[in-house]
């Protein structure tokens, strides 16, 4: 299956702005493929504004969270793979969601082995 995650992040983020709030995400930085401006990173977490006056072409999709913003000036482009979401909540009064770990599920498992099986016998 899907992680739920970026659903997730997408209806939560949505139900912020049409509430008049700001939405802010926290980051894991140290994980694979995170693009984040370093010199902001705390105890291996960014905490990000994603409103829309402070960032540019924001795109939540199944596997990354990416927009343009500027930093100390500077251009970037912020990439924050799904699982490097940590949390996404209003920065007026801290409501929205922690993400925990999602179960992995076993696809090869799954396509290997089938969980049950028919035995048919002839009918008398």
């Amino acid at each position: 299956m899907l992680t739920s995650r970026p659903y997730l992040a997408r209806a939560l983020y949505e139900w912020l702005l049409d509430n008049d709030q700001t939405p802010y995400i926290v980051v894991d930085a140290g994980k694979a493929g995170v693009r984040v401006p370093q010199q902001f990173v705390q105890n291996g977490q960014i905490v990000l504004n994603i409103a829309p006056a402070a960032v540019r072409d924001l795109q939540i999709d199944n596997t990354a969270l990416t927009f343009g913003a500027r930093f100390s000036g500077q251009p970037m482009q912020v990439v924050v793979p799904t699982d490097a979401l940590i949390a996404i909540y209003a920065r007026e009064n801290g409501v929205g969601m922690v993400f925990g770990q999602e179960p992995v599920m076993p696809e090869a498992a799954l396509t290997t082995s089938p969980a049950c099986f028919w035995v048919t016998r002839p009918i008398r």
